[in-house]
């Protein structure tokens, strides 16, 4: 039996949010749990559910629709986002309660998305215990966190913000859903993302997705504010401890490979001389960037592996995968767990959404970043400045954004041949060996998880309630 292992099982009911980077971490985190003799109950929308049952086959992990956007509509239905967003609520919270209400193994905690605003007023409701997951890194939420405080507390932060929050460069809002029109100093968006901070502050714990070592400093300094406890990183255990049996995939995909043959084609490859190329399965560039970072892997003598997704497919130069074909290869998705593990991969140019970060940490694969939106500029910060195991490719500083092929093509060269290359794949290196450790057999994260089983005990619970 796992260390860490429960005699009894307790429920766990975990409560994701829309989107491919939203769900996978929290069903990894509910692997892990399971493989601990946790039961867990993953609730989410019918489409999503129907997913996850016909890909991942776990006998203590179960899936519940609490909300059917097939017939009711999801988020391209009436109302748009919002219009999702509001029937969610609707539906969800009712019948999430009912379910956690009738359901014949008492449900100790809810985990949920701490972008679910109305998440934390089920467990008060119900007087169970809960968890707040936030999907994105401690620094990200460092970085909002003072947001939260000028646009819903009405009152600057009362303590010193993160000093490295300080260097930051002005956070991009482009392509966001929208919420409706701008009647402040942020869209309605940004309102609702910075509402999972009210969740914090209800929550019995607030679970990162991250882990002690790589975020260190942030940590404590986050620590002063919530009961913050790092779990991550969240990836499939084929990959990194090799404990938790049949775990190779996350098991929720929002796109599918076209072909197998990029796995054939890396492998006819010498080692550390591909440049992957993906910008995450949300991330829709424009025609533009597209042009320019076609332009920049054309004219060099790189090999490329580039995920140009089915609907930004009309965007690449006529003509530029037959031009190529010598040298590089264009798929609509791909594995990319696969691709980050495979020995060709010299270089990852990313969007730096977090999933995507922390994979290339965890495989020891050097970033060229080039953030587009919100937490993807902190995480290429992060990157390139903190931990130095990446380079930003600058883009200009007008609306658009754009970065042009000289800076995408100068930043390859130095990752792949300068000096600068070397120091940072010695740091990612690093990086990668601590997650790995972290994960593992007393790992950080590891014991982490453990106290958080340890701590669903009843006399625990009631103990922390009335300190609360």
């Amino acid at each position: 039996m796992e260390q860490g292992r429960v005699e009894k099982a307790h429920h766990i009911v975990v409560l994701a949010d829309q989107g491919q980077g939203h769900i996978n971490p929290m069903l990894q985190f509910s692997k892990r749990l399971a493989s601990k003799g946790i039961k867990i109950t993953v609730a989410t929308t019918l489409s999503n559910a129907k997913s996850m049952k016909a890909t991942l086959s776990y006998s203590m992990i179960t899936f519940e629709s609490i909300y059917d956007d097939c017939s009711q509509g999801g988020v391209i239905g009436p109302g748009g986002f919002k219009g999702f967003l509001d029937r969610f609520q609707a539906s969800g919270s009712t019948n999430l309660t009912r379910f956690i209400l009738d359901h014949e193994h008492p449900v100790k905690c809810l985990v949920y998305d701490a972008n679910i605003p109305w998440a934390s007023k089920i467990t008060t409701q119900l007087d169970i215990a809960g968890a707040a997951f936030f999907t994105q890194s401690c620094a990200t939420a460092a970085t909002y966190y003072p947001m939260y405080c000028e646009v819903y507390e009405k009152t600057p932060l009362s303590m010193p913000s993160f000093p490295v929050i300080t260097g930051l460069p002005k956070l991009r809002f482009p392509n966001l859903p929208s919420l409706g029109c701008s009647t402040g100093r942020y869209p309605p968006i940004i309102i609702h993302i910075l509402g999972q901070f009210d969740n914090f502050g209800k929550a019995d714990w607030v679970l990162f997705n991250s882990f002690d070592k790589l975020e260190e400093e942030v940590v404590n300094w986050m620590k002063k504010v919530w009961d913050v406890v790092t779990i991550g990183p969240t990836l499939p255990s084929f990959y990194l401890d090799k404990r938790v049996e049949n775990d190779n995939e996350y098991g929720f995909n929002i796109h599918k490979p076209n072909s197998s043959n990029f796995m054939e084609w890396l492998d006819s490859k010498k080692t550390g001389s591909v440049v992957y190329v993906s910008f995450g399965s949300a991330a829709n560039l424009c025609a533009e960037q597209i042009t320019e970072l076609a332009d920049a892997l054309r004219q060099s003598n790189i090999m490329f592996l580039w995920v140009v997704k089915p609907d930004e497919q009309s965007k690449l130069p006529i003509d530029f995968s037959k031009e190529t074909s010598g040298k590089g290869l264009v798929v609509t998705w791909c594995s990319q767990l696969e691709v980050l593990a495979h020995h060709a991969i010299g270089c990852f140019i990313s969007h730096c959404g977090w999933n995507s970060t922390l994979e290339a940490i965890s495989f020891g694969v050097p970033i060229v970043a080039m953030p587009q939106i919100l937490d993807q500029i902190i995480n290429a910060h992060f990157l390139e400045k903190v931990w130095s195991v990446g380079l930003i490719a600058k883009a200009s500083e007008d609306e658009k954004g754009v970065t042009a092929s000289e800076e995408i093509y100068r930043c390859i060269r130095e990752v792949l041949e300068g000096e600068r290359g070397q120091e940072i794949r010695k740091n990612i290196t690093s990086l990668k060996e601590l997650a790995k450790e972290a994960i593992d057999t007393s790992g950080s994260s590891d014991k982490h998880i453990d106290e958080f089983i340890s701590q669903l005990d009843p006399a625990y619970l009631r103990h922390r309630s009335n300190y609360n």
